[in-house]
C-alpha cells in the first residue's frame, strides 16, 4: 500500500513533475487557453490516477462566458475543454491535471470534463459542427485511455453522484453522440490507404 501511494504521489516533491510546455495541447484540433490555477490542480494522470470517463457539460452560456469563467479563480471549476457550436475546440487544462469540473472528487480525478456551449433547454445550441467536434474530441481521449465508448464511461454531468446539475439535459442526443464517437474512433484506427499500399 505504501508503495503504491508513494508511486502516486512522487510528482508532489520538490522539482520532480512531468515536463510541461506552455501552450501544448492535448487534442491536435485544439487552441490553448489557460484556466485560472484555482480551478484545476497539478497531477500526473493517468500515473497517479487512472482516467476511465469522460463526462459532458453543457455551459449554460456562451462559448466566451464559459472561457471567462475558467479564467476567473473565484469560479472555483473548469472543463479540460470547450467545444463551441461552430466546432471550435479550446483546451484549458490538460488532461494530466485535474480539473474541477464534476463537483465529485472522485470524479474529478478519474475523468476528462468537456464543456459544450449553449443551454440545455435550447436544443438548436446543439449543432452538426458541436456533435461530430466533439465525438472527434471524445474518440481521442477514449483512444489514449482505453476507455470503452459506452454510458457506462461517457456520461452526463447529471450523472455524477452527488451533483446538483442537470446537464446536457434532455435535448442532448445520446444515440447519435455515441454513435459519431464510434464512427470516429473506427476512422482513426483504420489504416489509411497510403500506408496499406506502401
Amino acid at each position: 500500500l505504501a508503495r503504491d501511494e508513494l508511486a502516486r504521489l512522487w510528482w508532489r516533491l520538490p522539482g520532480v513533475e512531468k515536463p510541461r510546455e506552455p501552450g501544448v495541447v492535448d487534442y491536435a484540433g485544439a487552441r490553448w487557453v489557460a484556466a485560472s490555477d484555482a480551478n484545476w490542480r497539478r497531477a500526473d494522470r493517468p500515473d497517479d490516477f487512472g482516467v476511465d470517463t469522460v463526462i459532458v457539460h453543457v455551459t449554460q452560456g456562451s462559448f466566451d462566458s464559459a472561457v471567462q469563467a475558467f479564467q476567473n479563480p473565484d469560479h472555483k471549476a473548469a472543463s479540460h475543454y470547450i467545444v463551441g457550436q461552430d466546432g471550435r475546440v479550446t483546451q484549458m487544462i490538460r488532461e494530466l491535471d485535474v480539473a474541477y469540473h464534476a463537483g465529485n472528487r472522485d470524479y474529478n480525478e478519474r475523468s476528462v470534463g468537456i464543456e459544450h456551449a449553449g443551454f440545455v433547454d435550447r436544443p438548436e445550441d446543439f449543432t452538426d459542427e458541436m456533435y461530430e467536434a466533439s465525438a472527434r474530441l471524445t474518440a481521442r481521449i477514449c483512444a489514449r485511455y482505453d476507455i470503452p465508448v459506452d454510458r457506462d464511461h461517457i456520461i452526463g454531468h447529471v450523472e455524477v453522484p452527488g451533483t446538483d446539475h442537470t446537464d446536457p439535459g434532455p435535448h442532448w442526443d445520446w444515440d447519435r453522440y455515441l454513435k459519431l464517437v464510434r464512427r470516429a474512433r473506427t476512422e482513426r484506427a483504420r489504416p489509411s490507404p497510403s500506408a496499406t499500399t506502401g
